[in-house]
């Protein structure tokens, strides 16, 4: 079973923003200084997305490559797949995420309706009401 990773979307606003991130690229490779300790688990597994406070999609891993500038590539396969929100704290660094832990895919022709802020889904969680 791999490990999955997730990271924060900064500058994006919504899911429609992180979407146009990946209109019309044959590759996404994020660059980082550090490499994730466990990256060797990583490998097929997903990077999650976390827009206002949610994981609202994910790439699908493909690997880690050095750079030239001894910086660190993870090579996402690239197309975007939304999964149903699920509240996630802003962190700094890598964040692991277990299967059981992750949220599901959203089916083909799913209706999952509006999101609900990340924050206000948080508070929701919290008062179990979500």
């Amino acid at each position: 079973m791999p490990l999955h990773l997730t990271k924060i979307a900064f500058g994006a606003k919504s899911y429609a923003q992180l979407e146009s991130w990946y209109e019309g690229r044959e590759a996404i490779a994020l660059t980082t200084r550090n490499r994730p300790t466990r990256h060797e688990e990583c490998i097929g597994g997903s990077l999650y997305w976390i827009v206002n406070h949610a994981i609202v999609a994910r790439s699908p891993i493909l690997g880690f490559a050095k750079t030239q500038d001894g910086r660190w590539d993870i090579v996402l396969e690239p197309r975007l797949i939304r999964v149903h929100q699920q509240a996630k704290r802003a962190h700094q660094g890598w964040r692991y995420l277990t299967d059981d832990k992750a949220p599901r895919d959203v089916a083909e022709g799913e209706d999952i309706g509006d999101a609900l802020p990340g924050r206000l889904a948080m508070k929701l969680e919290r008062l179990g009401l979500v």
